[in-house]
């Protein structure tokens, strides 16, 4: 499986653990932040499995990415904007 790589690779740890609540937050169960997608391909009905998945279409891989990542955009938002104000007082 490939990963994306991070600007600042010292970063992962934080990120996946940024992902891992996220997601909690947002109703799903799965700890590992890896096994997400899984979790997420399984409530939307796609065949994903680990390693190559060619045969999904790219709505179906939006599909499952795409809850993920907007969630995440959404809390590193928040987070900034919280630290914006925080920076302003």
């Amino acid at each position: 499986m490939t990963r994306k790589r991070l600007l600042v690779p010292e970063a992962r740890q934080g990120m996946d653990l940024l992902k891992a609540r996220v997601m909690r937050e947002n109703g799903y169960t799965t700890q590992s932040p890896e096994q997400v997608k899984y979790e997420v391909a399984q409530e939307k009905n796609i065949a994903l499995k680990k390693g190559y998945n060619g045969q999904l279409t790219s709505a179906e891989a939006g599909q499952v990415g795409g809850p993920i990542g907007g969630h995440m955009v959404k809390e590193l938002v928040r987070m900034a904007q919280e630290n914006i104000v925080k920076d302003n007082q």
